[in-house]
């Protein structure tokens, strides 16, 4: 829904009460609340996220991204002093070459060492910080014996979101259930609501079911500080669509189904595609950094499954592209007074026309 208003960041905010942000993920996945929301009228419905079958039509496309969580934070210690230091793998740059944030910064110049596992003098693993980025960033170069990723699942946690304080009990509960290729630094949270029970439901009712593949990054968590949002410049993420999942799409298009997104990582591959190739889907990969506002032109996606999002965020605006800005914070002002769960852990939203 294109709109013509220029927006600032205030055009984003709305009320949260504290206690209205999940702190730890419900028992059974599927039964957290789904708000469904008709895009074009601002009606909304509120059902459970298994009803999300009664949405979905026989013919239409749901696309998953299937990105995997790294246990990315690590907790090592300095050798010469035995002093605390903190690692959050950001993206792998080359090889065993991380761009990585240290804590403290300041203690981990270049050429410093950190170490990792409980004895300093045999650890698992030791890394060399090899250059320094701008916040606190270092380039840390890994030396181990055997697979990093092994070694990454035994002494790694999982990143959990800032605004969540609670621990996590069940590392698996921050991973969707068709999870397969490393790389995320959070997860895809829309899709945290999918069960294998229910995916064999919608395929059974006539849906194809697509994988994509974007690493999300942390910079999904990096505050808009610009009032004019024009100047907000995004961080890029890599993604991935195999020529097998475009084919796929571009036929449930030709014959009149939707794309159907599960959340707003799965749009930005999609649209990211679309808006290189003209509304058409072909293999591709590369680093996106689009910023779907209001104004937006849509180029593939049909309808979307999507968490509530924090306030003047840039997937706030990503919704309200789709939605308009007025339908989406009536939606948002409905929910928080129906008192759903929001952010990672909480519940979704089915966004359709």
């Amino acid at each position: 829904m294109a709109e013509e208003k220029k927006y600032t960041l205030s055009d984003f905010d709305y009320d949260l009460p504290e206690e209205l942000i999940a702190q730890t993920p419900l028992k059974q996945r599927d039964s957290s609340r789904l708000l469904a929301l008709d895009a074009v009228t601002g009606e909304y419905e509120d059902k459970h996220f298994y009803d999300i079958l009664t949405y979905l039509k026989p013919g239409d496309a749901l696309v998953m991204n299937n990105s995997r969580v790294l246990p990315a934070r690590l907790h090592g210690a300095r050798p010469e002093t035995g002093g605390h230091a903190e690692v959050l793998l950001l993206r792998q740059d080359h090889g065993d070459v991380w761009e990585t944030l240290v804590k403290p910064a300041k203690k981990s110049p270049v050429g410093s060492t950190i170490v990792f596992g409980d004895d300093l003098d045999n650890p698992i693993m030791t890394a060399t910080v090899v250059g320094e980025l701008e916040h606190g960033g270092r380039y840390i170069e890994f030396h181990y014996n055997g697979i990093f990723m092994e070694l990454l699942d035994q002494l790694g946690e999982m990143p959990l979101p800032p605004y969540i304080k609670e621990k996590l009990d069940d590392q698996e509960r921050y991973q969707t259930v068709y999870s397969k290729i490393d790389g995320s630094a959070a997860a895809p949270t829309a899709g945290l609501h999918w069960t294998p029970e229910l995916l064999d439901k919608v395929r059974a009712k006539g849906i194809k079911t697509v994988e994509l593949t974007l690493h999300v990054g942390l910079g999904t968590f990096r505050p808009v500080d610009e009032e004019n949002i024009e100047d907000h410049k995004m961080h890029s993420e890599f993604y991935q669509l195999s020529q097998e999942a475009a084919d796929d799409l571009n036929l449930v298009k030709k014959q009149g189904g939707r794309i159907v997104a599960t959340g707003t990582t799965s749009i930005r591959t999609l649209e990211t595609i679309g808006t290189k190739y003209n509304s058409m889907l072909q293999a591709d990969s590369g680093w996106t950094d689009i910023f779907i506002k209001p104004g937006y032109k849509w180029t593939v996606v049909d309808a979307f499954i999507t968490n509530f999002h924090l306030p003047k965020s840039t997937l706030v605006m990503l919704v309200a592209a789709f939605t308009g800005r007025d339908n989406i914070l009536h939606a948002y002002k409905h929910a928080v007074d129906a008192k759903y769960r929001f952010f990672s852990f909480g519940d979704a939203m089915f966004i359709h026309k």
